[in-house]
């Protein structure tokens, strides 16, 4: 990967941008309007305004994060902790788009979003 997109905020993307950097992966960090000046988007190499305060008009707006990733020239996507981590629908839509979703497969995302079919999975291990 040459350029990633990170789909999250504050020290989360600051690790995650630290790491890319030590690889030399270009990163393209995103931000709601109130988080313009937030340290995880002056560190990256390129910052994104993605939407308002709302997280789900912001942060949480897949499409939006996907068009943006594509719009950088944004081969990865790293979803960070929380919510698009554990979207297996999420995780879907950027391998639909040709962009790699930084985590678990969909179908993993599925499989161990179900804890007790998750837990069979591991006995069986």
């Amino acid at each position: 990967m040459k350029r990633i997109l990170v789909a999250n905020r504050g020290e989360i993307a600051i690790r995650i941008i630290n790491a890319c950097k030590t690889c030399d992966v270009e990163t393209v960090a995103v931000y709601s309007q109130p988080d313009e000046a937030s340290s995880h988007s002056w560190i990256a190499d390129r910052a994104v305004c993605i939407g308002a305060a709302a997280a789900s008009a912001s942060y949480l707006c897949e499409d939006r994060l996907i068009h943006v990733a594509l719009e950088t020239g944004c081969d990865g996507l790293h979803p960070g902790y929380g919510f698009l981590s554990e979207r297996h629908e999420f995780a879907r839509k950027c391998v639909a788009a040709g962009i790699t979703f930084v985590g678990p497969s969909p179908d993993h995302i599925l499989l161990m979003g179900d804890k007790a079919e998750g837990r069979r999975t591991v006995q069986k291990l």
